[in-house]
């Protein structure tokens, strides 16, 4: 495992583990997959995963229940992320969710506390005022953000007082926006961005086409997995298919060296199983050399995929013939 270079409390491992899908049915992962959740967690320690993200609106609360028992005797080791869900955040709201989240988790401190996205209509001075108070007692240890544009990150971090080390963000080589802004900054400033969806959702993986599409709620949701986009990605996952070729390696596991190769990122797969755990574990340990970057730059720029109102109408029609 590599590990981010930064002066943190406990080292951040360059692959974590993201667990939306701990009690959430509508990934499609059936009945067992509780069970196998704790198997994935001790798997993930074991490979020197130190990053594990969850929140509070995950199977509205289930998420960080599993994940606080699955990580038992381990929970000094790792960094245990979670995620406010930002109705009307204010210093008093923040303080008593962050409670609840550490009695869910089973910690006596949050090591790095999110607002999981901005609110439009309450400004970052009152929701900081209340992570200041939590950090001032000992129940936060870090600070961090999600979903916000650079300017909204550099104005929570103001009102703050302090840093804010983190902002998580969707980054994946079909989602590059962050590259414009907040992967700079964050190498300049001495921040990490944090990536989920890393694999679009599995969209990177090369496992779905248009005779093979994928189930569960969560993707037929995705507009990358209409018929039109998986068509459109076909070069784009051969040109994975030829670099993952190189290394011995499977299209995932190069996607996610591709959002690996800037030093301050951290990136939050989600794991179906053991087997994929350990996967995207190794994918740390790749090395893209740069024609190979540059190929893959290459062949997800030219992958245009249908999006926004224009996907509408064809997610409806695709979601009726279901």
């Amino acid at each position: 495992m590599r590990y981010v270079q930064l002066d943190t409390p406990k080292p951040l491992s360059k692959i974590g583990l993201g667990t939306w899908q701990f009690g959430s049915r509508e990934w499609g992962y059936g009945p067992d997959y509780e069970r196998l959740a704790a198997d994935i967690v001790r798997r993930a320690i074991e490979l020197g995963v130190t990053v594990f993200d969850t929140a509070e609106i995950y199977g509205f609360g289930r998420s960080e229940r599993i994940l606080g028992a699955a990580l038992a005797g381990d929970r000094d080791k790792v960094t245990v992320a979670t995620k406010i869900f930002p109705v009307l955040p204010v210093a008093a709201v923040v303080q008593q969710r962050a409670v609840a989240s550490a009695a869910r988790l089973g910690v006596s401190s949050i090591d790095l506390y999110q607002v999981h996205s901005p609110n439009p209509l309450v400004a970052d001075g009152t929701t900081m005022r209340g992570m200041r108070a939590l950090q001032d007692v000992g129940l936060v240890g870090e600070v961090g953000v999600s979903n916000y544009s650079l300017r909204r990150w550099q104005v929570a971090e103001t009102v703050l007082g302090r840093r804010v080390l983190s902002n998580q963000v969707r980054y994946s080589m079909v989602d590059r926006k962050p590259e414009q802004d907040l992967l700079p900054y964050a190498e300049q400033a001495g921040r990490v961005v944090i990536a989920y969806s890393p694999l679009a959702q599995g969209f990177l993986s090369g496992r779905y086409d248009v005779r093979h599409p994928p189930v569960g709620a969560i993707r037929r949701a995705n507009p990358y997995f209409l018929p039109e986009n998986l068509a459109r990605g076909t070069a784009l996952i051969e040109t994975l298919r030829q670099v993952a070729a190189a290394h011995d390696a499977t299209p995932s596991q190069i996607a996610l060296a591709y959002v690996l190769r800037h030093p301050n990122v951290v990136a939050i797969p989600g794991a179906s199983s053991v087997e994929q755990m350990e996967r995207n574990a190794a994918a740390a340990e790749i090395d893209l050399t740069e024609d190979e970057y540059a190929a893959l730059v290459n062949a997800a720029r030219a992958f245009r995929p249908l999006t926004g109102l224009a996907a509408v109408p064809r997610m409806i029609k695709a979601r009726a013939g279901r």
